[in-house]
Order: C-alpha cells, then structure tokens, then sequence
C-alpha cells in the first residue's frame, strides 16, 4: 500500500468515527433534552424516561434538528410551557452530552 492509500484510509477511519460520535452526542442530547422538557412539564420516573425516548426516535424522523424542537415544542405548547430558550437548551444539552461522551470513552 502506498502513503497515499494508508492517509486515506484513516482518514476514512476518522470521518466514521467522527460521525458515530455525533450520532451518539445527538442521541444523548435528545434524552437530556427529554427529561428536561418531562421536568417542565410534570412528567415524572418512567413516564420521563419513557418520553425522553419518544424524544430520541424523533431526531430519527428527518436530518438535523427540526424534527427534535418541532416535537418538545409542540409537547411544552400543549401543557402551557413556554417554548422560550428551547435552542439555547438544546444547544447547552448537545455540549453537555459531547462532554459525557467523552468521559465514558475514558
């Protein structure tokens, strides 16, 4: 093999790597996310937990994050929450999972 197939090979590595960790840094945001939002809204133990997951298959609906606030807000809307800092949420929950993510790695 030459350099070049040997660099592009980790690269191709890397990029895998990089994205199952986005992936897995997404999916633990929508679970804190979830609880949070449950939190808000009353839900307690396993119906939190049960709705932190709903919260979770819905990231899976469509690419980005849309489909993740469209649901929390509609959820938060329909018990009278405000809907007020939920990106800022979800923006300080996907650094908070990143951090998480890297601390079970170790």
């Amino acid at each position: 093999m030459t350099t070049f197939d040997d660099r592009e090979q980790a690269f191709e590595k890397k990029y895998a790597h990089d994205e199952e960790m986005r992936f897995k840094a997404e999916a633990r945001r929508d679970k804190l996310l979830g609880l949070w939002a449950a939190g808000l809204m009353g839900i307690e133990g396993e119906a939190a937990d049960e709705y932190a997951r709903s919260v979770v298959i819905a990231d899976l609906e469509e690419a980005g994050d849309e489909d993740v606030y469209r649901k929390v807000a509609a959820d938060l809307e329909a018990k009278g929450v405000s809907t007020e800092g939920l990106r800022a949420k979800m923006n300080e929950l996907l650094a908070e999972a990143k951090v998480q993510i890297m601390s079970d790695r170790r």
